[in-house]
């Protein structure tokens, strides 16, 4: 006969959530498992074995017993009026009526869904370098129950895999042997992992009832030889405090040449090539340079941009790792030269002769008086003149430079002109320190 479940008895459930069967005649205690709520079960019971097991209601009275299937609980047939009823049958629901409310139960007869494992073997083809597929042989099916509303659910063996792999360790830069466990609900033919990036064994055991019981069962694989490879990269730019340096705007990397950068890698175990791949093209097609190292310093000095990578590969070639790009721009040159400047007037400002530059590569300036007596030369413009002379302030007055420079985007420069010392103060008067 068809069961109705009114709404106010199908609240109920929840009220009397606490409500429990005990049972009498398993070899081994039952395990229970509390399901989702939107089932409307309060309760699944897993027995060992149902045969000639009696199970009663915790009321301790006769209560109404109704049984159902996958059409749910509403179409729930009544099987007896008594305190306690002997299953006949493994994987039913039950309803138990007492006083005018109604309890909804699932009961797994796991003689029928016994698992047997027997091995473990890794896939003898590679077939995808980002996977790894397990060929597993033993018996294990999917354990269906269905709630009130006849909806079928999967109830999980908890299955437990374990295998070894590489976790990247971001404090230490580094990547750290990890155990990885993954849980499996049900044995299937073949089961797809994510591939380790360390040789390793494979693990099975379980599952969660037959531990439960003392029961549990492990196999484990034969030693698998990684191949999957997987890299974490980074890029470190030496910074210039130069206040005369002209700055680029919107470069990550890059900015004004030369400009020097690290390149660093860490690598999986299988990774028996690597290398970093430079090239002017974003397809990196050509590649113009390969540095085969995982840490790379390079100063870059020509105008444009260079695209970056790192490349990594197994032994067979097979597997590839290719890192994000990187973009390193450099900015076109410019040189400047001031034609003033007025040392210890006001200390801190103005005090020096600098030029102010962008992307020079290559520098020589060379000061002289008017009598041609070169005063200063430097080969690195972010120096600057202090107005001395063998140690003492040259008099105000008009000097001379001539610069020779070459910029990151093949720019020759060759300049000369005047330098004007103003307002200098407590200097040496005597024209002899500069003639």
């Amino acid at each position: 006969m068809k069961y109705a479940i009114t709404a106010i008895l199908a609240a109920s459930i929840f009220f009397y959530s606490d409500a429990q069967l005990s049972f009498t005649g398993s070899p081994s205690s039952p395990v229970t498992v509390n399901p989702a709520a939107a089932t409307g079960l309060e309760n699944i019971y897993v027995l060992r074995s149902a045969a000639g097991v009696t199970m009663s209601y915790q009321s301790g009275k006769s209560v109404k017993w109704s049984r159902f299937g996958s059409n749910g609980a509403a179409y729930a047939e009544e099987i007896a009026t008594a305190q306690s009823l002997t299953l006949d049958s493994g994987d039913s629901g039950y309803i138990v009526e007492v006083d005018g409310r109604q309890h909804f139960f699932w009961i797994v007869d796991y003689s029928r869904h016994q698992l047997m494992l027997n091995s473990i073997v890794p896939a003898a083809e590679q077939q995808d370098c980002n996977r790894t597929e397990l060929e597993i042989d033993g018996n294990g099916d999917r354990i269906i129950y269905y709630n009130i509303n006849g909806r079928s659910e999967e109830l999980s063996r908890e299955l437990q895999l374990k295998y070894n792999s590489l976790v990247y360790d971001a404090d230490n830069n580094s990547y750290r042997q990890t155990v990885i466990v993954q849980s499996i609900s049900s044995l299937k033919p073949v089961i797809s992992v994510e591939a380790p990036y360390c040789n390793t064994s494979f693990t099975l055991s379980g599952d969660r009832f037959c531990e439960a019981w003392g029961l549990g069962q492990t196999i484990e694989s034969p030693a698998f030889t990684a191949y999957a490879v997987t890299a974490e990269t980074s890029a470190e730019q030496s910074e210039r405090d130069n206040d005369n340096e002209q700055t680029v705007a919107g470069a990550s990397l890059g900015g004004s040449a030369p400009c020097e950068i690290t390149f660093s890698a860490s690598i999986t175990d299988a990774a028996s090539f690597y290398e970093w791949q430079l090239a002017h093209n974003p397809d990196f097609d050509p590649i113009d340079d390969r540095y085969p190292q995982t840490e790379l310093t390079y100063t870059f000095r020509d105008h444009g941009t260079t695209y970056v990578r790192f490349f990594a590969a197994d032994a067979s070639g097979q597997c590839e790792y290719y890192s994000p790009s990187y973009e390193v721009t450099v900015g076109e040159s410019n040189l400047l030269c001031p034609n003033a400047f007025s040392p210890q007037a006001s200390p801190g400002v103005n005090d020096e002769w600098k030029v102010s530059y962008k992307s020079i590569i290559s520098f020589e300036c060379h000061i002289f008086n008017r009598w041609g007596t070169e005063l200063f030369s430097f080969t690195d413009p972010s120096v600057g003149w202090d107005g001395k002379y063998k140690g003492k302030y040259v008099p105000a007055g008009t000097y001379y430079y001539v610069i020779k420079a070459r910029g990151s985007d093949g720019r020759d420069y060759k300049l000369s002109g005047d330098i004007n010392i103003i307002n200098s103060k407590n200097i040496n008067r005597a024209e002899s320190s500069t003639d």
